[in-house]
């Protein structure tokens, strides 16, 4: 099996593993959503990072001291700006709903995350096969997403979950979900433009494999920041502090493990599969990742009911959607044998 095959197939797993890691909250009855998602920031951006960059980057002090902790604050700076995204998809999602949020965080994610690292990094080959290539992907996975955001307002409205007239201001809510498809985005830039950090991690004797973590150490540390400042105010002002002490929640806690092990894993997987589809890894692999997550949150919604009692039409749309992702698979995986 080739790298760029072996590539393709890492990017399955990551997307799979991302598009699961909210499972778990299913099973979280007794706290609510903030209560979980605090338990989530704590295991997986605080906890795990550290552990498995320590145990996986040898003279991790060196590392950063070789290159300069200006592109470690870089790095850093990247993550903060993910974490601040990921409060505003909270508050997009309460002004104008999943489906629009979903359509415009991904779609915006994946063009951005990709066409700027290819304009930045190799603005001689835009036009070229393995350019255009990129584009008509990046292109197929934005209509694929909208077309899905058009399935889940279908649902919605079917669910009686339609918006209502106490919604905030759409206009808001569409600037709060451009704000977060930017930021989304800076997962991918602090790989991308962290690469002498990976380059120091590897000549310091990290395995290729595990070079990325270099970069995900500072990313996800500074990402924890907004995250628990917003969980920590809505725990203030919801009153749900107490429902951490309640009975019959370990279990919980345990599901948030869970939750942190599934998405800092997607992360660390996708990270090395961008090394196994060369140059322009970061490129192709964000908006294949991207893909596989709405593809894959699709049959794991099918298979758990959540398209029950919302009739044929928003299923078939939403299928439809899906089967214009995987022509975007089909395209990105063609374009890496192009470039």
């Amino acid at each position: 099996m080739n790298d760029a095959t072996l590539g393709l197939l890492l990017l399955f797993v990551a997307g799979v593993m991302n598009a699961s890691f909210t499972v778990p909250m299913k099973f979280t009855h007794r706290w609510a959503w903030e209560n979980t998602w605090l338990a989530w920031t704590i295991f997986a951006l605080l906890i795990l990072p550290p552990v498995v960059t320590w145990a996986t980057v040898p003279g991790l002090q060196d590392v950063y001291k070789e290159i300069g902790y200006g592109l470690v604050l870089t790095a850093a700076a990247f993550g903060a700006g993910w974490g601040i995204a990921q409060v505003f998809f909270g508050l997009a999602v309460d002004a104008v709903g999943i489906a629009l949020t979903f359509s415009v965080v991904l779609g915006l994610s994946a063009a951005i995350g990709s066409l700027i690292p290819l304009l930045r990094l190799h603005p001689d080959r835009v036009f070229t096969r393995g350019g255009l290539g990129v584009i008509a992907g990046v292109a197929l996975v934005i209509v694929g997403v909208a077309v899905c955001a058009v399935a889940g307002g279908r649902r919605e409205a079917a669910l009686g979950a339609a918006l209502g007239g106490e919604r905030k201001s759409a206009v808001r809510g569409l600037a709060f979900c451009i704000l977060s498809g930017l930021g989304a985005a800076l997962v991918n830039f602090g790989l991308v433009f962290g690469a002498p950090l990976l380059r120091s991690a590897r000549d310091h004797g990290a395995a290729a494999v595990w070079a990325p973590n270099a970069v995900w150490l500072p990313l996800m540390l500074a990402g924890a920041v907004p995250n628990l400042i917003y969980c920590i105010y809505l725990i203030r002002k919801n009153h749900t502090a107490g429902r951490y002490a309640e009975g019959g929640t370990a279990s919980h806690w345990l599901f948030a493990l869970l939750m942190a092990v599934f998405w800092f894993g997607s992360t660390m997987i996708y990270g090395i599969s961008t090394g196994k589809l060369g140059t322009w890894g970061t490129i192709l692999g964000w908006p294949l990742f991207m893909s596989l997550i709405v593809i894959t949150a699709t049959v794991l919604g099918i298979l758990t009911g959540e398209w029950k009692n919302t009739g044929r039409s928003p299923l078939r749309i939403q299928l439809g959607g899906v089967a214009v992702l995987v022509a975007a698979v089909f395209v990105l995986s063609a374009a890496s044998r192009w470039v």
